[in-house]
């Protein structure tokens, strides 16, 4: 079941067409990579749906019916430009915003000691945000952003400032709040961060969708069928025992081990290239070369796709 869909989104502002009939699917329980070049229309449709400018067209749905204003209570939204009151405390701040979520005020009080204790943050209650790092800053949004238990997370460039430590601390926080049921959409320019954490993915290029589906389907439809091989060195050329179709695009050697990327066509499998391969050389690995996202990214958006590919 999807917790969010987009039916043909328009936004324009002036003479710039910031989103043109984007359409995408979330599924519940998912995390959700929302992924694109600068420029291309993320940040004005996080905007739209979170109700904060409504678009040209299109429609929005949630659970199932089109989105309403008091949705808002369903949502944790913690955009990349940061922003706290610098002269307020933190703990000041963070009881206020926790209010505005829709918490009591003997609620806000209980979830935030918990989550201050959590995240090694009791120190920080009675100091000025100005006081705090930006990173230290970021962590307090954070936990604003998720404090009211949304069924739907949006995260934009969530990492962005933080040290290794915290970051890897957020990840868990975010694979931790999927696990108690809450969706999450994951804007990033990261896109080690994408592999590591989405299930699925819209690619917004030019303000339109160009690639939509599961992370593992993209990659498999994406994978050129190239192989990384790693055999002892022998006297010869390889391209001599290989048929002429296949295609060597790199070979070296490392220590006492010779390695080659070769390209098998489409209608072969790989058995047909090991079975090349063994009566000459001994193979000690062999490993098919999928394409990360970060290839597939740059891939996508220099062929400035103008159709999506649905999965």
């Amino acid at each position: 079941m999807d917790i969010f869909s987009a039916q043909n989104i328009s936004k324009q502002f002036s003479l710039h067409k910031a989103l043109d009939q984007v359409s995408i699917a979330i599924p519940e329980g998912s995390i959700f990579g929302l992924l694109g070049p600068n420029g291309a229309g993320k940040t004005t449709f996080i905007r739209i749906i979170n109700q904060i400018i409504a678009p040209d067209e299109g429609k929005l749905f949630y659970n199932g019916r089109e989105l309403q204003p008091n949705d808002i209570y369903n949502i944790g939204y913690l955009p990349e430009e940061r922003g706290l009151y610098k002269k307020m405390t933190v703990g000041e701040q963070a009881m206020y915003l926790a209010q505005l979520k829709g918490l009591s005020k003997q609620e806000a009080h209980r979830r935030l000691i918990y989550w201050f204790e959590k995240f090694e943050m009791k120190s920080w209650w009675n100091k000025k945000v100005e006081e705090l790092s930006k990173g230290m800053q970021q962590k307090v949004q954070f936990l604003i952003t998720i404090i009211h238990e949304p069924k739907l997370l949006i995260f934009d460039e969530p990492f962005s400032g933080f040290d290794p430590i915290n970051a890897s601390m957020l990840k868990d926080e975010i694979i931790a709040q999927k696990d108690k049921g809450a969706t999450v959409i994951f804007s990033t320019h990261n896109m080690a961060s994408v592999e590591e954490l989405c299930d699925h993915i819209a690619l917004i290029n030019n303000a339109r969708v160009v690639l939509d589906g599961p992370v593992r389907d993209i990659k498999k439809t994406y994978k050129t069928n190239t192989f990384e091989v790693a055999f002892n060195s022998f006297n010869g050329r390889l391209e001599s025992i290989l048929p002429s179709a296949f295609r060597i695009i790199k070979e070296w050697n490392d220590h006492e081990l010779r390695l080659a990327n070769i390209q098998i066509p489409a209608d072969t499998t790989p058995n047909n290239l090991i079975s090349a391969l063994l009566p000459v050389v001994t193979i000690h690995s062999f490993i098919e070369l999928i394409p990360s996202m970060n290839d597939i990214f740059i891939r996508v958006v220099t062929e400035k796709k103008s159709e999506p590919v649905l999965l």
